[in-house]
């Protein structure tokens, strides 16, 4: 592999020394170990080689791994996700995550004062939150093999639309020159709030790693009664009837940067 490459990767993330399996893209192995999370799209990921999207011990791995080919990597704490800072873990007392209305919960993710963590322990009146990564001072185990590189100018639009946001398979996309796209979005796109942050992330990647210098959206609306009517209406002889429709056109997406900021 080399740095900017796309690539479709799985993975399992295990605990070196302990059989505790903390991640996967492998469905049955999550259920089988009981880590399954019913919110998670399993199946393998992508990915840019060397663009930080993954802890650092793992990116560097993947510079030195052939596709097709199963690799095992063991990655200290200092290359996954740090070690442990006592300073990080605070006391807080009952009174207080009840004016948050946080429920205290031994594993519970909070977020208190802009700052993520989670309970670690509850006591008597009390309740320990560790701001640290869960899986810090932990060294990793990652079997993992990169099972597709997308290299044709369509593979690698569609790969970082599924990298940002997913349904790459509902985008219609028409490439102009090599270095502009259209693409039509999915109705879902319309009302999904995840959307509205993805986009920019799409824009960004299509630039960076995919060369595209235009990037147009279309959002198309069919006017529903219309197309009823067209599908309730009785078929003339020697006349074609065509389904009234309602396009908007969504070309407020501007030319993407030279240069886009890193995330």
């Amino acid at each position: 592999m080399e740095k900017g490459d796309i690539i479709q990767l799985e993975y399992e993330g295990w605990i070196a020394g302990t059989n505790e399996l903390f991640d996967t893209t492998n469905e049955d192995l999550a259920r089988k170990e009981e880590v399954f999370d019913e919110e998670k799209k399993y199946g393998p990921i992508y990915t840019v080689v060397g663009a930080g999207r993954l802890i650092q011990g793992l990116d560097d791995e993947l510079l030195k791994a052939e596709p097709s080919k199963e690799h095992e990597v063991e990655i200290p704490p200092e290359k996954a996700y740090g070690v442990r800072d006592p300073k990080s873990i605070e006391t807080l007392n009952f009174n207080k995550m009840a004016r948050l209305k946080i429920e205290p919960e031994v594993g519970k993710t909070v977020v208190i004062g802009n700052r993520q963590g989670w309970i670690s322990a509850v006591f008597a009146g009390r309740v320990r939150v560790d701001f640290n990564h869960r899986l810090a001072s932990k060294t990793l185990r990652y079997k993992y093999k990169v099972v597709a590189v997308p290299k044709a100018p369509e593979e690698r639009v569609k790969a970082i639309i599924g990298m940002n946001y997913g349904r790459q398979e509902e985008f219609q996309l028409a490439l102009e020159g090599g270095d502009s796209v259209t693409l039509t979005l999915p109705d879902v796109c319309k009302y999904d709030p995840n959307w509205t942050i993805a986009k920019l992330r799409v824009v960004s990647g299509l630039s960076e790693f995919a060369a595209m210098k235009t990037v147009v959206m279309r959002e198309v609306c069919v006017k529903k009664e219309a197309a009823q009517e067209s599908e309730d209406a009785p078929a003339t002889e020697g006349h074609e009837h065509e389904d009234a429709a309602l396009e908007h056109v969504d070309e407020s997406v501007p030319k993407a940067p030279e240069e886009p900021s890193a995330e």
